[in-house]
């Protein structure tokens, strides 16, 4: 995205707008060939705006603040100038959101994630749209003009900057120019980094990842990872239960109860899993009977969370109404769910873990009590049910 930037950026010495001015225009130049863009795309930019909460002006009458002075080129090196987007209708008003410009010399990954992390203490405020937000994230920033298009951008949409920058350099220019024009920024990175050499008594290298001079060697650990994600692929959905005792974890549930995503979730962090699902009048397989009892996990979940979540699965695979109504009708649900806790309660070592939430918590879960059980320092619990 950064590269396709222009390094002539009309704006690139402008200091940012207050709100309720306007920018002087550029001087005028030849004219530029417009993109074009196709109904399919300007719909789908449409609808992203109003979920993020941005305001849709009509064609003609869009808002300076509004309009990105980024300037793109072809091939050709012949200005392109995107065709605005007309919202189609006159009555489109939407809350206007705060913008968060994420910036990383690397994936963006943790920045993204310390960002999604914090947004979720203000689900209440998130949820009834009182408060849009549009996170935006810029990643592989390496370089100071970059940068600096990437802050003045942030300083006329009002938008505040978290940044990783592992180069003490950089980040001590995003600090200064969010100074200077003040913009609210957050350093990730820095003061961890700081932390750990104080308490090493080491200096950090200040070199992002894949940075010339930092080496990756494939370890055993890389490998393990990969075979793991290739076991779990493999043994989804209950597909070839003579191997479930190489498994580390062993996931049971009904369809729906987010098996296949907790399973690909765990195997990215290494662990070989399995998931055996249960289904009513379907015999399960005698190995998972046969198997460690302290390597399964049941997974349940709310009745009413599994039928909003399979009456949506069967409108996007098309079920007909007679199926549909089997699928996802609550008598149903709750039957199949009555089912799946009997098997549970036959076989109490296995915990039951409500799912229905993220994945992220559900697997801490599953990994804190995995854990637990291999080296044998279970804590109390109140409950089987987590």
């Amino acid at each position: 995205m950064i590269a396709c930037l222009s390094s002539n950026l009309p704006n690139l010495h402008s200091t940012p707008t207050a709100p309720g001015q306007t920018t002087s225009e550029p001087d005028s130049k030849p004219q530029a060939r417009k993109l074009k863009s196709s109904p399919q795309l300007n719909r789908w930019s449409r609808a992203r705006a109003v979920r993020s909460g941005r305001k849709l002006d009509r064609l003609g009458h869009r808002s300076p603040q509004s309009s990105v002075n980024f300037k793109v080129r072809d091939r050709d090196g012949v200005d392109l100038e995107p065709e605005r987007i007309s919202d189609g209708e006159d009555n489109v008003e939407a809350m206007e959101g705060k913008s968060i410009y994420m910036v990383s010399d690397g994936t963006g990954w943790t920045a993204e994630h310390a960002v999604n992390a914090a947004l979720g203490q203000f689900e209440h405020c998130l949820v009834d749209r009182n408060c849009a937000v549009n996170t935006h994230l810029f990643s592989g920033i390496d370089d100071v003009e970059q940068l600096m298009v990437i802050i003045k951008q942030a300083a006329k949409d009002g938008a505040m900057l978290v940044y990783t920058l592992a180069d003490p350099s950089m980040a001590e220019s995003a600090k200064k120019a969010c100074e200077l024009w003040g913009i609210p920024s957050t350093d990730v990175l820095g003061p961890i980094t700081e932390a750990i050499a104080s308490h090493l008594g080491v200096s950090p290298s200040g070199l992002p990842r894949g940075a010339p001079g930092r080496n990756f060697p494939l370890s055993e650990e890389y490998f393990r990872r990969i075979e793991a994600i290739e076991f779990t692929i493999k043994q989804d959905d209950g597909a070839l239960p003579q191997n479930l005792q190489k498994a580390d974890i062993i996931l049971s549930g009904v369809s729906r109860t987010g098996k296949t995503p907790l399973s690909i979730y765990l195997a990215q962090k290494g662990y070989k899993v399995a998931n055996v699902p249960i289904v009513m009048g379907v015999e399960l397989p005698k190995s998972l009977f046969q198997v460690d009892p302290e390597k399964v996990f049941g997974l349940t979940i709310n009745p009413l969370v599994l039928q909003s979540i399979r009456k949506a699965r069967a409108r996007s695979l098309g079920f007909r109404d007679e199926i549909r109504s089997n699928y996802s009708e609550m008598d149903y649900v709750r039957e199949e769910l009555e089912f799946a806790g009997r098997i549970f309660a036959q076989n109490p070592v296995w915990p039951v873990i409500v799912t229905g939430k993220a994945i992220e918590e559900t697997a801490a879960v599953v990994l804190r009590l995995y854990h637990d059980r291999k080296h044998k320092c279970s804590m109390p619990r109140i409950s089987k049910r987590y």
